[in-house]
């Protein structure tokens, strides 16, 4: 195809996601390297988000496409009731790098399907119906999946296709406390009210948590909160699902991010930088225990593509090279350089309202009001398609030759984990000049 059709076709034809569909001007990629990618015009642009916080390993990582083009040649696919030597290989892999006790796995294509089986699996497991999820959060768009979704996402999609029983809880949001109190004299009421919820509201299978909280608003919670509701849970034989699927592959500085606070989930969910991304692959783990209850029950979920060995061949390679590059203690490092250089900038730019993250994850959170932290936008002008301050100054930086991944009032920082000390300098400088946007609209 011509390069001049690629734009016109695809937006003429094709729907995207999560936005009113008109108004939409997708940029032509055509290749990528590294920290970066190429746009069909020549132009250079540093991936500041990496992508969907989800190539972790960067663009092109040649071990990871070798092993993809490896099991194309040798087993492209094979329906999920054989074994492969693939998927043997992941399932051994995968045992030493998840946390302890999470060495059972259905291997899925996405994310949202990884959410899916938990949550299907937590209900059949227990019996029970409910689960208790968070107000900021995102799980997925299938039916179960945004049913837990706490976000705008689920708000767009009611009453349709949804499966009922959701039972939203507290964020561990210090910057913007439900309660009003502050930590840590709050003795963190957002995990003691689960405590009471639990307590009072029965037939409760689960509670699903996102241990950072990812597109909304890249949230890190304070030492307590997860170890406490780990221990809530615990006390009311209530399964714990922790989403790791933007949080997961070093992102945060660990494998996983409930291993920053020992914490042990009974599932865990991960997608997106298992393979790089380079291939769909989303896994459940479970626990022995909750495996065996289905040894002689029937397993009522499943479909074509579980245990793709396409997507399973990449995984084995991936994890090879987040060892081999040692990019857990990279990001662990390089994210300290990310938040000291984000709050310097922030510290200038009375836009800026908060700055925080774990690892290289980062999020900017920009306040048309410092004093009062009123945000810019809502999630009401996301779904009405109204101009998002956030994208205005995320639209400067591409036009600078960064690419960032804006949510309704904050920029999510996140960019590969091969990243360099001159890249982090670079993506920070062009938001220091885009954030000159913001200042002006703020209220004196």
């Amino acid at each position: 195809m011509e390069p001049e059709r690629i734009a016109p076709e695809v937006q003429a034809t094709n729907y995207v996601t999560w936005r009113c569909q008109g108004g939409w001007a997708p940029l032509v990629v055509t290749r990528g390297e590294g920290s970066r990618f190429w746009t069909d015009d020549g132009r250079e642009i540093l991936d500041f988000s990496s992508q969907l916080v989800a190539t972790n390993l960067g663009h092109s990582n040649t071990a990871v496409q070798e092993a993809i083009a490896r099991q194309a040649r040798e087993l492209p696919y094979a329906a999920p009731g054989f074994a492969t030597a693939a998927r043997a290989q992941i399932s051994e892999a995968l045992g030493g790098v998840m946390p302890e006790g999470l060495n059972r796995y259905f291997f899925s294509t996405s994310g949202t399907e990884a959410n899916e089986a938990a949550l299907k699996i937590a209900r059949v497991a227990t019996g029970r119906s409910k689960v208790v999820s968070r107000y900021r959060s995102y799980h997925g768009a299938t039916a179960a999946s945004i049913s837990v979704t706490g976000d705008l996402r689920r708000r767009a999609s009611e009453p349709l296709g949804q499966v009922p029983g959701t039972v939203f809880a507290p964020d561990c949001y210090c910057y913007r406390c439900p309660f009003g109190l502050t930590y840590p004299s709050c003795g963190i009421a957002c995990a003691e009210y689960v405590d009471y919820q639990l307590e009072h509201e029965g037939n409760v299978a689960a509670m699903i948590v996102e241990p950072v909280v990812g597109t909304n608003g890249v949230i890190v919670p304070v030492p307590e909160y997860l170890p406490r509701i780990r221990a809530i849970t615990k006390r009311h034989d209530v399964l714990l699902i922790a989403d790791e699927i933007m949080t997961g592959w070093g992102r945060t500085g660990r494998w996983f991010a409930v291993d920053h606070w020992g914490v042990k989930p009974d599932i865990l969910t991960t997608a997106k930088g298992v393979t790089g991304a380079y291939v769909p692959l989303g896994v459940t783990a479970t626990t022995p225990a909750l495996h065996e209850i289905f040894r002689d029950r029937y397993f009522p979920h499943g479909h074509t593509y579980e245990a793709h060995p396409l997507t399973l061949a990449p995984a084995v390679a991936a994890i090879g090279e987040y060892r081999r590059l040692g990019l857990l203690e990279k990001s662990a490092r390089d994210g300290e350089y990310l938040l000291a250089r984000l709050r310097e900038v922030g510290a200038r730019h009375p836009s800026v309202g908060d700055v925080r993250g774990l690892g290289l994850f980062a999020a900017v959170e920009l306040v048309k009001n410092r004093t009062a932290r009123t945000p810019f936008n809502t999630p009401d002008d996301k779904l009405a398609g109204r101009p998002l301050l956030v994208e205005r100054v995320a639209k400067a930086m591409l036009d600078d030759g960064v690419y960032v991944m804006p949510w309704v009032s904050h920029l999510v920082v996140a960019p590969p984990l091969i990243v360099t000390r001159e890249e982090i300098d670079r993506g920070v400088d062009s938001l220091d000049q885009a954030l000159r946007i913001a200042d002006e609209a703020v209220d004196v």
